[in-house]
């Protein structure tokens, strides 16, 4: 066999440990196939010619090239942070990775580097998995995938998931076997001391982090707000809907996520915004007024904001072939 072409998408505040976990346990799977054995080519490949990881650590990236495997991985998120505004940022990695998968590479995230193969379009009609503390945020925003968080890893027709962090090694671990033989794979975890007959997050599941009961309350009020994004924001009546005066939805709603209602659905807006414009050839203003917004200008500098990018810009880079 050939060697197996690995490219590891680095990104702006990606993990570097998660950047370097799979090349380094595949070079282990090499020494231990020993020279006849099939190797592994890998490369830490990115669209930026300079690319800080977390904690500033600089890396060492070549461009973009031809790869059987691309493997995104992970970044710092946390229930309360904002994912659009982690997101928005990374249009170019976005992109590379839909051109990969549009040329038939398989395309592998590592823990919440699912949120990158999401916005892609790649989790669509797909079985997908990620770190369980973050699983219901990527149900949610992906409404298409089926979401399996007790999964450490799903593989389904050439896009493969995985659970937190360390779930990067039961990945390499299947494409080691897959690539290598159980043999090597077996020993390559014996000698890196990994648990290789792993088959559920579910273990893991600390309930004490999940979002509490009380997060339901700003879960209906989300829920509320998406289901008719083209409806005037009106925070009076939507008190109302709840039974809460206006200050009290305030309060309870930043203090379970962080932010205002009007902020959470512009990004919202935002999102079905870049579905449109990816997906249908509806104009700009057919696609501002059905998210909300009469006056094409004003959404236009909205979704620039949040975009990185004006409506047609994003478009012209995004646009989805059939």
């Amino acid at each position: 066999m050939s060697a197996l072409r690995v490219g590891v998408l680095a990104y702006p505040g990606c993990f570097a440990s998660e950047v370097f976990g799979v090349p380094d346990l595949l070079t282990m799977a090499t020494h231990v196939a020993g020279p006849g054995g099939p190797g592994y080519e890998v490369s830490i490949v990115s669209p930026r010619r300079r690319v800080a990881a977390s904690g500033g650590a600089a890396l060492d990236v070549a461009p973009l090239r031809e790869v059987d495997v691309l493997v995104v991985p992970g970044f710092e998120l946390l229930p309360s942070l904002d994912v659009d505004a982690k997101l928005a940022p990374l249009a170019p990695e976005i992109a590379a990775i839909r051109s990969h998968a549009a040329a038939g590479t398989v395309v592998v995230s590592i823990c919440v580097g699912a949120f990158l193969l999401a916005e892609a379009g790649l989790l669509d009609r797909r079985r997908a998995t990620t770190a369980w503390l973050l699983a219901d945020e990527l149900a949610r925003r992906c409404p298409d995938a089926d979401v399996r968080p007790e999964c450490l890893v799903v593989t389904d027709t050439g896009v493969t998931t995985t659970a937190a962090f360390s779930a990067m090694y039961d990945f390499a671990l299947d494409l080691i076997r897959r690539h290598s033989g159980a043999g090597v794979a077996r020993t390559t975890a014996r000698v890196a001391l990994v648990d290789d007959a792993r088959s559920s997050q579910t273990p893991y599941v600390d309930a004490r982090l999940l979002p509490q009961p009380g997060n339901a309350f700003s879960h209906q009020v989300m829920r509320r707000l998406d289901q008719d994004l083209a409806a005037r924001y009106d925070l009076a009546a939507l008190s109302d809907t709840f039974k809460v005066s206006t200050r009290t939805l305030l309060r309870r709603f930043a203090e379970e996520t962080g932010q205002s209602p009007l902020e959470y659905l512009q990004s919202s807006r935002v999102r079905r915004a870049r579905h449109l414009l990816e997906t249908t050839n509806r104009t700009v203003a057919s696609i501002s007024a059905a998210v909300g917004y009469r006056d094409p200008s004003t959404f236009a500098a909205l979704f620039a904001k949040h975009a990185g990018r004006r409506p047609r810009d994003y478009r012209a880079a995004f646009r989805r072939a059939d």
